[in-house]
């Protein structure tokens, strides 16, 4: 009797798991058992790093505000606190973008913040 194995299917799992594994480095991406295990755990984690991603661009647009704001001759805190009063509705994300590509209108802010603050 001719022996039966599942060759389709193992192939498609380990293409299914190889695919996951797109990216990895070393022995990780191209040996089955050692990709498997890198591919579990990094399913495990993907939640968490998604999340600390948006708490470290939150931080990083922080930083670029505080920096450009100091520059203007106001705290971070006392910047932000100016802007709530003046009731302007640009986020963190388009406040360090203007800090970074247009230092001029950010200027223009930093000016608007102060002027609320007083």
């Amino acid at each position: 009797m001719v022996r039966a194995t599942n060759a389709v299917a193992l192939l498609r799992s380990k293409r299914r798991l190889l695919k996951r594994a797109k990216g990895f480095v070393g022995d990780r991406k191209n040996h089955l058992r050692l990709t498997a295990d890198a591919v579990v755990s990094a399913m495990a984690f993907n939640t968490e790093h998604r999340k600390r991603k948006k708490r470290d661009f939150r931080s990083l647009w922080t930083m670029r505000i505080g920096v450009a704001a100091k520059i203007h001759g106001i705290s971070y805190s006392k910047f932000i606190c100016g802007l709530k009063k003046a009731n302007c509705q640009l986020n963190r994300k388009m406040l360090a973008e203007m800090a970074i590509r247009d230092p001029v209108s950010f200027g223009a802010v930093a000016r608007t913040a102060k002027q609320a603050l007083a």
